[in-house]
This record gives C-alpha cells, structure tokens and sequence, in this order.
C-alpha cells in the first residue's frame, strides 16, 4: 500500500553537478528535497520512482542518472550525493535519473528502503497508466508500505522564450493540474487528454497518471511546496499523505 508519495518535476537542472558553480533553481531544488525526505519519514519499505520516457520499462534499483550524457566534461562517472565515481547508467531516462539522484541525496541521512525505478512511455494511454500504477501501490505486497516517488514537468509552453514558445492554452491546462494537486483529487489527472499535452510539450502527463492510479480510492491530502514556470516550463512540487483508514 502507499504510504506517502510525492510529485516533483524532472529538469536536470536540480541537479548541481550540471549546473557548474552558478547557482540555479535553488528553491525548486530545496522543495524537491523536502517532497523526498517526507517520503522517508513514512518510513517504506520500497520507494517507487515514476517518470516519462521513450518506453514502458523497470529499471534495476541501483541505476543512477548518467550526469556526462547532459555534461560531457564530467566524464563517465557519478559526480554526486552517491558512490563518488560509480558509473551512471547509460540509458537510464533523464527523469528516472534525476529521481535517483534526489534518493540518493537522502541516502547520505540513512535511507536504506529498497529502490523500483519505472519508466512509462510517453504514448502511453490513460487506462494503462492507471494500471501501471496500481500495480505499483502492491509491489511489496498486502501488508508492505511503499512510498512513490513521481518525475514529471508541466507544459513547455509557457512564455515566449519557453522551449515551445507560448501556448495560451498551456495557462488553464496547468491550472487544472495544480487543482488536482491541491484538492488531493487526483482521479482528475486521468481526464487529461494525451493529444492536448503532447501539444503543451507536458511531458509528465503518463507519470500524474500513473500517479492518480496508484493512489485511486485513498483520501489523500497535499502540500504543495513548490508552482512556478522559471524558465517557460511548468514545474510543480507536492507531498501527499495518504489516509491509512481509507
């Protein structure tokens, strides 16, 4: 069952190692790391992590985001919070890696939870990530709590030097996000329309999806600590606690 779970956005960015000695994003990182150690304290037994990616796939819990694939010079290593000098995974999706990389952080304070890293694919349809996320809420069976980690962005389009440059529709469209977010009315997100997002370039819309199946039928109650569009991009950051009655 889950037991807390939490919703952040995946830009490579909040990692420092890519950013260099300019400091970028610092709040929106700092509420990201606040979304990952209420998870902990929940104490589960397995923390989920979802994100968008080419294709619908597990990936082995010790896979870590590859910071020389957006960083060349910082050569084929783990420039980061975990195993200084392990090697990144390859073809680990950026937004699974950067889930990786915020875990790890925690892991420096005593996280030990075992660790299931789902990508799901960005065509994928609103039923099937549903179900996809279900299936996560049992991973470590009847009685086992599990704690779900969920990468995903808004739209892209937000502004006239937003990487798609400005959608007007991007406006209400995320809008109704941060309402199911703030509400803890996630069945909501599953009403998204894929064509509509794929347009906004909202790349996380199969990952709130799969969000809003795994915590379907649980009264949930949200904290958002982070909404804001920085650099065009809809980026929203919420923890959620999950009634254990329900």
């Amino acid at each position: 069952m889950i037991v807390a779970a939490a919703l952040c956005p995946a830009p490579p960015l909040l990692v420092p190692p890519l950013t260099g000695a300019q400091r970028v994003a610092a709040d929106l990182r700092a509420a990201c790391l606040d979304c990952v150690a209420e998870i902990i304290s929940a104490t589960p037994d397995v923390i989920a992590v979802v994100g968008a990616a080419e294709s619908t796939s597990t990936w082995a819990g010790g896979s870590v985001l590859n910071e020389a694939s957006f960083a060349p010079g910082l050569g084929n290593g783990r420039v980061g919070p975990a195993a200084a000098g392990a090697a990144g995974t390859a073809d680990l999706p950026p937004s699974l890696g950067v889930g990786a990389w915020l875990l790890d952080l925690a892991g420096e304070y005593g996280y030990t939870a075992e660790r299931v890293l789902q990508s799901v694919a960005h065509d994928e349809p609103p039923g099937r990530c549903a179900d996809i996320g279900a299936g996560l809420a049992n991973l470590a069976g009847a009685a086992g709590r599990v704690g779900l980690l969920v990468m995903a962005d808004g739209s892209a389009r937000r502004g006239l030097r937003a990487p798609g440059y400005m959608d007007e529709r991007s406006i209400a469209f995320d809008a109704e996000v941060e309402q199911a977010v703030r509400s803890g009315r996630l069945e909501a997100l599953l009403a998204i329309d894929p064509s509509l997002a794929a347009d906004l370039m909202a790349t996380g819309r199969p990952a709130w999806q799969v969000l809003a199946g795994a915590l379907a039928g649980r009264k949930v109650s949200s904290e958002v600590r982070y909404c804001d569009d920085p650099f065009g991009v809809a980026y929203l950051a919420a923890s959620f606690g999950v009634r254990q009655d329900s």
